[in-house]
């Protein structure tokens, strides 16, 4: 039995998310320590972006969220095979891996936050830009024209690209008039470019205070594309991430490459499922979020596992 986890990164969270997870029988001390973050009426808060963008609140609401999940789903699924997060996502997928605790996790999540927004505060207003249709090539030119660069890599002709928010402009109206497809995200900062390199030491700082373990999954890195175990990888790994592009592409690759029978995305949200899906379709993926109760989502996932096996 092998099963991958995805985790998913800020603004995927909405205001009908996962409604289910809030109706466990036992309380969450996740759920918990989020509502302490956040508010006991965090949920209804959704519905403001302007709340629920920042990074203060998503980066540790999608952080705790992915481990409330797991915490509910994880006595009767097998142990993942492999796990990857994308963006903050990454967080969660360290504590699922085995690196470090929930709460340890939760901490995490509102530095790094923090370290974002802090260097953030030192340049123009940022965001970031999702670009289809393109080859790498072709864009290359126009971000070098606008002063803009790649934060995350999707696929050969899928990027996502950050830089200041005038520049991010300037560029999407070059390439609409050009035919190219393009969709503002809703983030306020350059995640994943230069304009985050002040993060770096920051984090860096914060997580050599911290006891980071052997991951028990094959955890696979923004920062390389690739599995990482030493904890002083990971360590490094952690903190660079939030200032260079993040190959995403390749990440999915090496979840792959372990020989996963099924995916789940466990957060909100089907960007992740939906972009495996069509990477890898001989590998199913689900998102957490597309099912009304645990149970559907466990059948699921075994169905899957004991489908693939039989083949």
């Amino acid at each position: 039995m092998s099963l991958g986890l995805l985790i998913p990164g800020q603004g995927t969270q909405h205001p009908a998310m996962l409604p289910w997870l809030l109706h466990a029988e036992a309380p969450d001390p996740t759920l918990d320590r989020l509502a302490k973050a956040l508010g006991t009426d965090w949920r209804t808060r959704l519905d403001d972006p302007r709340w629920a963008t920042r990074n203060a609140v998503a980066q540790p609401l999608i952080t705790g969220l992915a481990l409330a999940l797991w915490a509910r789903l994880r006595a009767d699924l097998p142990a993942p095979t492999a796990v990857a997060g994308y963006s903050v996502g990454e967080v969660a997928a360290f504590s699922i891996a085995g690196v470090f605790d929930a709460d340890t996790a939760l901490d995490l999540a509102q530095a790094r936050a923090q370290a974002m927004d802090d260097a953030a505060a030192h340049h123009p207003a940022g965001g970031l830009l999702a670009v289809r249709d393109l080859a790498a090539d072709a864009l290359a030119p126009v971000l070098q024209r606008h002063g803009l660069a790649v934060a995350i890599r999707l696929g050969p002709q899928r990027h996502i690209v950050g830089g200041p928010a005038t520049a991010l402009t300037a560029a999407e109206q070059e390439l609409v008039a050009d035919g190219v497809s393009c969709t503002r995200l809703g983030v306020q900062i350059a995640s994943h470019t230069p304009m985050l390199a002040d993060a770096v030491p920051a984090l860096a700082a914060v997580v050599e205070a911290r006891t980071f373990a052997m991951p028990r999954a094959a955890l696979v890195c923004n920062a390389t594309g690739e599995v990482v175990r030493r904890p002083a990888a990971l360590r490094d790994a952690f903190a660079r991430q939030v200032a260079q592009t993040v190959p995403w592409d390749r990440c999915m690759e090496a979840v792959a490459e372990r020989g996963v029978q099924c995916v789940l995305e466990l957060g909100p949200g089907t960007t992740l499922s939906k972009m495996w899906n069509a990477r890898f379709p001989s590998i199913a993926a689900r998102s957490a979020d597309e099912f009304s109760h645990p149970t559907a989502v466990i059948d699921w996932v075994r169905h899957q596992i004991a489908r693939a096996t039989a083949q």
